[in-house]
C-alpha cells in the first residue's frame, strides 16, 4: 500500500495519469519487496498463534527476542535481490510505442502487457515464483488445525472465546491478503485478464489494509 497509493493520490489530485520509466521501476521494486516480506511475515505471525495456544508455557522460550529478530531477518532475506531481478528483466523489454500500462500501478503483469516480444518463458517463471511465495508459506498454515484442536480441549469457556477470536481473525487477514494475489500471479495467463487484475489488486492493496483494524 505505501509503494502504491501515494502516487495514486497524487496522479488523483494533480489530474496526471504519466510515471516516468525510474519511478515505474521503483514501484514495481518496493511492491515486490513489501509484498514478499509481509507473505512471509504473515505467516510467522501463525506459527506466533500456534505457540501461543498450543505451548504457553514455552512461549518465552520458543518466540524469544533472538527468534523474532531471526524470523524478521528471514522474511526481509534475499527478498531485495528477489525484486530487483523481476523488476529489471521486466523493464527491459521492448515495449509498444505508446506504453500505456492498462493498470492504475506499475505491476509486473500490466508491464508485461504492453510488450512486443515472445514473453511466454517469463511468464512461466513469475507463476513459479508465485507459487513458492504464496503457496509454500500457506503449507505452514496446517498449524491452525492444530490450534483448533488445542481450543477444543479447553476447559474454560472465556479462554476458548477469546482464542477462536484471535485465531478467527488472523485467518481473515490471510485469507483477505492471499486470496487475491494467489488469484494473480499463480494464475497462468493472467496478463490478459487486465480488468480483473486491476480489481483484484485494488481489493488487496487498498481495501485489505482498511479492514485490518477493524479485523
Amino acid at each position: 500500500t505505501s509503494s502504491i497509493v501515494p502516487k495514486m493520490a497524487a496522479n488523483f489530485f494533480s489530474g496526471q495519469q504519466g510515471i516516468s520509466f525510474l519511478a515505474c521501476g521503483t514501484q514495481v521494486f518496493f511492491s515486490l519487496t513489501v509484498g514478499i516480506a509481509e507473505c512471509i511475515l504473515v505467516t510467522v505471525m501463525c506459527f506466533d498463534r500456534y505457540v501461543t495456544i498450543c505451548n504457553p508455557l514455552r512461549y518465552s522460550v520458543v518466540i524469544s527476542p533472538k527468534v523474532c529478530l531471526r524470523l524478521i531477518a528471514m522474511s526481509w532475506a534475499e527478498r531485495p535481490l528477489t525484486s530487483l531481478g523481476h523488476t529489471s528483466f521486466t523493464l527491459h523489454f521492448h515495449m509498444h510505442s505508446s506504453r500505456e500500462i492498462p493498470h492504475f500501478f506499475c505491476e509486473v503483469m500490466a508491464i508485461l502487457r504492453i510488450v512486443c516480444e515472445d514473453i511466454s518463458a517469463y511468464e512461466k517463471a513469475v507463476v513459479v515464483t508465485g507459487i513458492l511465495v504464496l503457496l509454500l508459506p500457506l503449507s505452514l498454515l496446517s498449524s491452525c488445525v492444530f490450534i483448533f484442536l488445542a481450543v477444543l480441549r479447553m476447559n474454560s469457556p472465556e479462554g476458548r472465546n477469546e482464542a477462536l477470536a484471535t485465531c478467527s481473525s488472523h485467518l481473515c487477514v490471510v485469507g483477505l491478503y492471499f486470496g487475491p494475489f494467489m488469484c494473480i500471479s499463480m494464475r497462468p495467463g493472467s496478463a490478459e485478464t487486465p480488468k480483473l487484475n486491476q480489481g483484484l489488486f485494488l481489493f488487496g492493496t487498498v481495501l485489505t489494509p482498511l479492514l485490518n483494524p477493524v479485523i
